[in-house]
């Protein structure tokens, strides 16, 4: 179902602490090539017209407040607050959206996916717009085997795996009605809250650029890709 009147929504979670990265600024605020990672992420969906919320911690929003006046960085953006777990943090972003109707798109992505492309954003928000969602995927480049609880492994099919990214995107009245429910551990992503729902999900083409900052060496990576072009 196709509805051009369709406004398109993002959910930024941005609830990194650092520690896992080994800094003592998080990781969403630390300079990529001179500029935050997580405006670098709000920039892309600004480009895509989305209407944007981050969702951060209480304790670190004035310090992402201080950082927005010290750099001129003017995106239009909500703050929500973050929850102790990031089904919390979706939630409370959903509930952010005041005017969110039934058609309308909302994308859930990463903070520190600073690298995906604004064609990758547009297509999960046309994809969902007609299929109700857009996951993000990519094949894994390694191999990969299954650990078993008595320590033996076994090697698992590479061609019938991928790996998830983000923006998760969805159609408001599947995302909604998925999270009006309480949360699970069987969550993992928001595709798999809205398939806990009924619902099945549909996989795009992700972006092998489209690393998500975890360590000091997908910075270096994410540098790189900016210098040479590759990412931008």
């Amino acid at each position: 179902m196709s509805d051009n009147n369709s406004k398109r929504y993002a959910i930024i979670v941005a609830g990194g602490s650092g520690k896992r990265f080994g800094s003592e600024l998080p990781k969403q605020f630390l300079p990529l090539d001179g500029k935050a990672v997580l405006m670098r992420t709000i920039e892309k969906f600004d480009q895509a017209g989305a209407t944007i919320v981050v969702v951060l911690p209480a304790e670190h929003q004035q310090m992402w407040i201080d950082m927005c006046k010290e750099s001129n960085f003017a995106v239009t953006h909500t703050i929500a607050n973050g929850g102790k777990t990031r089904f919390e943090s979706v939630k409370n972003g959903i509930a952010a959206i005041e005017e969110l109707a039934d058609g309308d798109l909302v994308a859930v992505h990463d903070g520190v996916r600073p690298l995906a492309s604004v064609e990758l954003l547009s297509h999960c928000y046309s994809t969902a717009q007609e299929t109700g969602s857009a996951i993000p995927v990519v094949n894994p480049s390694d191999s990969i085997r299954q650990v078993m609880n008595d320590g033996t492994s076994h090697q698992l099919l590479r061609s019938s795996l991928r790996t998830v990214q983000t923006p998760q995107t969805f159609r408001a009245e599947l995302l909604k009605g998925a999270y009006d429910v309480k949360e699970s551990p069987l969550f993992t992503d928001d595709a798999s809250v809205v398939e806990s729902a009924g619902h099945q999900v549909t996989l795009v083409e992700g972006e092998v650029t489209n690393i998500k900052i975890t360590t000091p060496i997908d910075m270096i990576i994410a540098t790189e890709l900016i210098k040479n072009g590759t990412a931008c």
